[in-house]
Parts: structure tokens; sequence; C-alpha cells
């Protein structure tokens, strides 16, 4: 009708929330605390070699990241490809991963508790490490290791790759996602000793930034159950024409 897939236009806002999401992974307790030792690690070297500038954490903060992102978006991949298998169910998985989002989002703002999304994988960072093979191999280690701790946010945008059943959408929600929590960790290699200045200030809210993702995911999961994705792209389309030009 308007030249435009109407799941081309669902993408936008569902971009904004892996984007935003991602960097709220970032900024999760038990992810937050342990980037100086991971970087640290990642380099060979202590943390104080870190903060005198001994040997550059760039280099293998971004393989890091790239070990990551290859996690997630064979994730993005498959969670298209269920979407796809059950095309003709897209309406009722779109409501129940809904529901599921909101159930994670109420563990966040301890609503409720749910005990495997409390625990985590943690790499022992006494022994020396360094290489950015090695930091690739942290990053495919960190994605899986960390499902539990990350999983919510990686569940929210896996189902709102599933419910486009197309494997681009789902490349593409999952590699946002992963920059909005790579991109981090590369800032903080790069401005090592202002990253941990404030990497110090914002832990006092590190509880505060926990409830800020539940809030998200509700309103995510609302969204999903409630069909408002689907709406808000046919808004975006009627009072944004230009967006037709992406078809």
């Amino acid at each position: 009708m308007f030249g435009i897939e109407l799941i081309d236009a669902a993408f936008l806002p569902a971009a904004f929330v892996a984007l935003l999401a991602g960097l709220l992974s970032f900024l999760s307790p038990c992810v937050l605390p342990i980037v100086p030792p991971y970087l640290a690690y990642m380099t060979g070297i202590g943390v104080n070699g870190l903060k005198t500038g001994e040997r550059s954490a760039v280099v293998p903060a971004l393989f890091f990241v790239l070990g990551l992102s290859t996690v997630f978006i064979l994730m993005g991949i498959a969670a298209s490809a269920f979407g796809r298998a059950l095309l003709q169910y897209q309406d009722l998985l779109s409501r129940g991963s809904g529901l599921v989002v909101i159930i994670l989002g109420l563990h966040f703002l301890h609503v409720i508790r749910i005990p495997f999304l409390d625990s985590e994988a943690r790499l022992d960072v006494d022994a020396k490490g360094g290489g950015a093979f090695g930091a690739y191999v942290l990053g495919l280690a960190f994605a899986f290791g960390w499902t539990p701790c990350i999983g919510p946010q990686l569940g929210m945008i896996l189902s709102l790759a599933a419910s486009g059943a197309e494997a681009q959408r789902g490349v593409a929600l999952l590699a946002i996602y992963a920059l909005g929590l790579g991109i981090p960790f590369l800032l903080s290699a790069i401005f090592i000793n202002r990253a941990m200045g404030l990497m110090n200030r914002i832990k006092p809210h590190l509880k505060l930034i926990e409830r800020v993702m539940g809030v998200l995911l509700i309103a995510v999961g609302l969204a999903l159950l409630t069909g408002a994705f689907t709406a808000f792209a046919y808004w975006l389309l009627e009072n944004f024409p230009a967006l037709a030009t992406l078809g």
C-alpha cells in the first residue's frame, strides 16, 4: 500500500530498542564491573598496566567485540529461521514472546525472581592472556557464558527478530544489539583512565539501571503482546511517507 513492507517500518523502533538494550546490557551490574579486568586479561597485563598505558587494549577489545558479535548474529539468524518456520503462527508467536519478555522485565524489577538469570559463568582473569585470537575466543565465551546475565535483554531482541521471520532483520537487530554492547567496550579500551573513572561514578546507580532495563522489557513485551509495534509501523508510514523510499 505504501511501497514498503510493513516490517521495514516496524524495524525502526525495534532497532532503537536493540541499541538501547545493548547499552543497558553493558551498564548492567554483572557486566560493567568486569570490564577493566577483562581488558587487562585480553592485553596480558594487569589493571595498573592499563592505567599507565603499558600496552594498548584497543586491538584486543576490537576482536573481543567481533567474537561476541559472531555469536549474537548467529542467534539472530536462528531466531529468524524459527520465526519463518512458524510463519502461520506469527501472531501467536509474537504474543507469546511478549508475555515472556514481560516476565523477564518483572525479574529485573524484582517483582519475581528467576534464579537461572542470577547466575553467570565468569572467566578466571588471574591467568595471563593476550593476543587478538585469544580476545576473539574470549568474546565467543563471553556471549555464551554471560547469556544468563544478559539473557532478558537478549531474549527481548531475539523475540523481535523472530517476529519478523526475515533473516536480514534478525541479523540486523542482533548486530545493532552487539554494537550497543560492544562500542562501550571499545571506548573503554581507547579512553581507559577516563572510562574507569566514569565506571566508578556509575556503579552506585547500577540498581537504577537494572530497573530502567526492566521497564524497557515490560514496554516492549506489551508492544509485542498488543500488536503495538505493527500499529506504530502503520503510524510511521502514514505520517512519514519518505519511509516508502526504503522499499
